[in-house]
């Protein structure tokens, strides 16, 4: 039930007191502050409340206590305002705020500094408002020439500040810690491998299957693999079953700077197979070029450009695992490179053997120093072997002499 205030400060001494008597059981609660300020001012007024005797004001305070629903003490506080500018009002909020040592002129002054010397740190600045006015005597820098280093910083970051001047900063690259930048030198020896991914093209805002291509770079034997996705939940399957194709240990995995290679999962996963991490270096398209060579005369040559969905990648993956890469190993000479240095010092490659890199690998000079070794891991001698023991009678893999 909703009790009107209106005329209620009209009301006697007499008729108050046996309102309150009345209404003992009842409770009023008031529902805006300013509508309750207005009345209580008017019913003091009203009653000439600092006329009253001291039981007549006694009666005005429960009187205005009850209908407005306030306490004891917020009634006191109304009536002590009342009685200090004859009517109660609201009180402006007015927050506590420490005296500005420095000026908005003093802060322009600064933003000025900086914009001329394209801002120094904080002690070079210190020093030159120093000089400002006590070398140069400039009195526009008096309370500048005493600023602490800390607070050149605090106003550097003040609304006057950027609004007087603003200062660009160029993205900062990020160092990413995983992977040595350099390029691979193997020195003759199998087991630097370089990779690469290739992306069979979107339609229609469908992915493509992703070719996953692994060269080691003195015998060129080359691992192909697919999936659906480059992320690394897909990748590591793929990527382990790359590597265990490989028949000697990987001694260097080499690839370009992205993320589907240079992350901690893939990282942990060399460190598990002692073999270094290195990335490719910028402004040198030919850290990678081997495998990039091989992207277009093998994987483009025999997959083509058009569009092959990603649902497929477990198919193709299989058809490289079973076919495919034993082809390319067994059955698909390459030129075997050989760099030439003249007089003056170039050097350009010239191709005078052709061969397979079965037939390469097996021209390798203390071949069995890369062999895996150790029963029992993925890595050993005999599980390695025994594979390409079974390789050997697949119908397209020659049999060794």
């Amino acid at each position: 039930m909703i009790v009107s205030m209106k005329n209620g400060e009209r009301l006697s001494l007499e008729q108050i007191r046996a309102f309150l008597k009345a209404s003992e059981e009842f409770r009023f609660e008031a529902s805006q502050r300013k509508e309750v300020y207005d009345w209580v001012t008017r019913t003091l007024v009203e009653h000439e409340y600092s006329g009253q005797l001291r039981e007549g004001k006694g009666v005005l305070r429960r009187y205005l206590g009850k209908m407005t629903g306030l306490s004891r003490a917020q009634v006191a506080r109304l009536i002590g305002r009342y009685q200090e500018s004859g009517m109660v009002t609201e009180r402006s909020y007015r927050r506590h705020q420490f005296v500005r040592r420095y000026t908005p002129a003093d802060i322009e002054l600064l933003a000025g500094v900086d914009e001329a010397h394209e801002t120094l740190s904080g002690p070079a600045t210190q020093k030159i408002l120093y000089r400002e006015f006590h070398d140069y005597g400039d009195p526009r820098y008096q309370r500048l020439s005493t600023i602490s280093v800390p607070h050149i910083y605090n106003l550097r970051k003040s609304r006057v500040y950027r609004d007087r001047r603003i200062c660009y900063r160029k993205t900062r690259p990020v160092q990413v810690s995983i992977g040595e930048r350099r390029r691979p030198d193997p020195q003759g020896r199998p087991g630097y491998l370089r990779i690469d991914t290739v992306h069979q093209g979107d339609l229609d805002g469908a992915k493509g299957v992703y070719h996953i291509n692994a060269v080691d770079e003195v015998t060129q034997w080359q691992v192909v693999g697919a999936t659906a996705q480059i992320s690394e939940a897909w990748l590591i399957p793929v990527l382990e079953a790359m590597l265990w194709q490989f028949p000697f240990r990987m001694l260097s995995f080499h690839s370009d700077n992205g993320s589907e290679f240079i992350n901690h999962t893939v990282a942990r996963l060399l460190n598990k197979l002692l073999a270094e991490q290195t990335k490719s270096r910028p402004r040198h398209a030919n850290d990678n070029g081997l495998v990039e060579a091989k992207n277009g005369a093998v994987i483009r040559k025999h997959m083509g450009y058009g569009h092959i969905e990603s649902r497929h990648a477990e198919a193709i993956e299989a058809f490289y695992e079973e076919y495919f890469n034993p082809y390319l190993n067994f059955h698909r000479p390459g030129g075997v490179p050989e760099v030439v240095t003249n007089s003056k010092g170039k050097q350009r490659r010239i191709y005078r053997w052709y061969a397979t890199p079965w037939e390469i690998l097996r021209q390798t000079p203390e071949l069995a120093r890369y062999l895996p070794g150790g029963r029992g891991s993925p890595w050993s001698c005999c599980s390695r072997w025994d594979r390409f023991e079974k390789l050997r009678w697949h119908r397209l893999v020659p049999k060794a002499r």
